[in-house]
């Protein structure tokens, strides 16, 4: 039986709960703050004197005591994935199109729409009901565990509320700071003689990052959820729009001006209201998210890349500057691309000052007709880039010149080429020229390439500058008594970047493709070059219609291969990295027969033992098949590990073939 003082402690975690629900939630409190802050104060005093009843989820606990040595890395379970941008209402009309052809569909599409915040993406995930972790969206694989930063954060429940909360659940949501709440904070700050924030995006996302919990309580952060990740527990939501209503009946806020819409017309007055609405909301956005409503229609579409093809950021427009230009530099790329950067007279534009600006090519270069000296109007470009939009002739200097290309490297003096038909000029120096090299190294080492652990931007650039290293294959013949003597760089350290590199040699055809920065070539053409030749040899050969019959690899792609791997000083390094050892397993042969894997569609969900789920993927499309991110009726079959969660229960309805990882390996061989 609960004694007294355990009642008491829960009833008044309950009220607390409540009115934080009202409040944060419904935006309609029921108490003065003084009564609030009475209640805490007794609850305070009761955990006080009896400390063995203060649990994890109380909210006397939101913020820990000591600083965080360090942020931990979190994997996200779902990648968060990023969204296309929309800056016309002709994009957003071919945004529309583009549903309705997939779909097959005439009749207007039910879209839900929300405001797009300009805050830091985090996602948070709740046990039975508990918060339990936070993390933000990172590189939308991996981000960092901020879950006691998120706890201070008061609209942020540390227990759900309602009868059907999720067994497991991740919510994702956006966290931000009031314009109010950042005034009054810089206010503060300005009048203590310590450093402003520059915006409230900035604010937010360095506050977020504290390692000390401490100083991030005390910043006015809030938070809307826009959607989930994980749902384990429950039925699957049928919309976006039932999405939002559970996670608000569960006491996570959304934002109130979102709504659903029908149709692309509808789509355009809701931006057009809530650009009108802009100046006088207590929070930035910089423009608004468009989502297919339908959970199975957002299915049916699927995914492009790193976005889904059901959602797109119809942004507002950029902010504007006048400028000059006081001169126009060339960059030289990984691949060797030449790059004309203007270098402004610095302005305040969006929140931010802006000194450079790309002109992306010599085309772009001459289509603008930028020169030194012009007075020009900039613009950050969906709020991020900085952008020329236009010159002001009438302020032109006399004797401003057009620019040219330049004939030679500006970094290693190579002669510079240009195709007939293509807008990009190059440095024909290859891996010989030291722009190309840090980048190209640096690429080399990177994790979804040959991932050496350690070898960072900084000791490449000593690297190179040391001329210890001149190409890829020279970091295979590294010593640590070589690498001790860097700046910064102990025997320990040495030592540990040393075994890196050795380690890096076991890899698989994939990353060494990636690895190798072939122009054009990214991840997934990578993996469909190395599933379709099966090792490097039959692919250096290859002609140019050898290479069409890859899919993706058009004839613009088939040449740049096919000249990449006929230019003698790239094959001198290939073959050097082959005699340092660098090394990776025959890929499967495809198998060709329709009872198998090829022309398959799979979807992989839950933990696999003895295979990552990037593997096992690896595996089916080197034996033809499709790796799918969802269900849907087109799929043939789902590969099940531990803790399934609710595509187990989707794949049984659909009447999907369901696999173990031992059947899968049975399929594929």
């Amino acid at each position: 039986m609960a004694t007294a003082a355990e009642a008491r402690v829960l009833d008044l975690r309950r009220q607390i709960a409540g009115h934080d629900y009202r409040y944060y939630v419904l935006a309609d409190p029921e108490v003065p703050d003084a009564e609030y802050d009475r209640l805490m104060t007794e609850l305070r005093a009761l955990e006080a004197e009896h400390p063995e009843l203060i649990t994890s989820d109380s909210p006397t606990q939101r913020v820990s005591g000591e600083p965080a040595q360090s942020f931990g890395t979190v994997v996200h379970e779902v990648p968060m994935l990023s969204l296309d941008n929309a800056f016309s209402e002709d994009e957003v009309r071919a945004f529309d199109r583009r549903i309705h052809d997939r779909l097959g569909s005439d009749g207007a599409i039910r879209y839900a729409c929300e405001p797009k915040l300009d805050g830091l993406a985090v996602a948070l995930v709740y046990e039975r009901g508990r918060f339990v972790r936070g993390a933000t969206r990172g590189d939308g694989v991996r981000g960092e565990d901020v879950s006691a930063n998120l706890r201070s954060i008061r609209s942020v429940p540390l227990t759900l509320s309602g009868d059907d909360v999720p067994e497991e659940l991740e919510a994702r949501g956006e966290v931000f700071m009031p314009l109010k709440g950042f005034a009054d904070m810089n206010r503060r700050a300005e009048a203590a003689g310590e450093k402003v924030f520059v915006n409230p995006r900035n604010a937010a996302a360095g506050s977020l990052r504290q390692l000390d919990a401490r100083i991030t309580a005390k910043r006015p952060l809030d938070i809307y959820f826009y959607g989930v990740g994980i749902v384990r527990g429950r039925r699957e939501f049928e919309s976006h729009s039932e999405t939002l209503a559970s996670l608000r009946s569960w006491g996570l806020r959304t934002c109130p001006e979102s709504e659903t819409v029908d149709g692309v017309d509808g789509l355009l007055r809701y931006y057009a209201r809530m650009g009108a609405k802009r100046a006088a909301l207590d929070y930035q956005i910089d423009g608004v998210v468009y989502k297919v409503d339908a959970t199975l229609l957002q299915e049916r579409l699927g995914f492009v890349s790193r976005a889904p093809r059901w959602a797109v950021a119809h942004k507002f427009p950029a902010e504007e500057e006048l400028t000059e230009v006081l001169d126009i530099e060339w960059q030289v790329g990984r691949t060797g691309a030449l790059t004309p950067v203007a270098r402004l007279r610095p302005v305040f534009v969006g929140g931010v000052t802006v000194s450079n600006a790309t002109l992306h090519n010599i085309g772009e270069l001459h289509r603008k007709d930028v020169r030194i000296g012009d007075s020009v109007i900039i613009r950050r470009a969906g709020d991020v880039i900085p952008e020329i939009v236009r010159v002001i002739p009438e302020r032109r200097p006399a004797g401003a010149a057009v620019i040219q290309l330049p004939r030679q490297c500006p970094v290693c003096g190579s002669d510079v080429v240009q195709d007939e038909d293509e807008a990009i000029a190059r440095c024909s120096g290859g891996l010989y020229c030291p722009a190309q090299r840090k980048e190209s190294l640096h690429h080399f080492a990177s994790r979804r390439a040959m991932d050496i652990q350690g070898l960072g931007t900084k000791i490449i650039d000593q690297l190179i500058d040391s001329s210890l290293v001149k190409t890829a294959a020279d970091l295979y013949a590294l010593t640590a008594a070589q690498l001790a003597e860097l700046e910064r760089m102990g025997e320990k350290s040495a030592d540990k970047l040393v075994a890196a590199i050795a380690s890096s040699k076991q890899t698989t055809l994939p990353r060494f493709l990636l690895a190798l920065g072939i122009p054009g070539v990214g991840e997934a053409t990578a993996i469909a070059l190395a599933a379709h030749f099966r090792d490097l040899e039959p692919l250096t050969k290859a002609t140019n219609e050898e290479l069409m019959d890859v899919m993706d690899v058009g004839p613009v792609l088939a040449e740049g291969i096919h000249t990449f791997f006929r230019e003698q000083r790239n094959e001198k390094v290939i073959r050097s990295l082959l005699r340092h050892g660098v090394t990776w397993p025959l890929m499967p042969e495809p198998k060709q027969s329709a009872g198998a894997v090829a022309g398959k569609t799979f979807v992989i969900t839950g933990t696999l033992r003895g295979m990552t789920r990037d593997e096992a993927a690896d595996r089916i499309r080197a034996a033809g098949g499709t790796v799918s991110g969802s269900l849907s009726k087109q799929t043939n079959y789902l590969v099940v590990g531990d803790s399934p969660g609710s595509k187990l229960v989707k794949a049984r309805d659909l009447g999907t073939q369901i696999l173990t990882l031992e059947d899968l390996q049975k399929l594929l061989e």
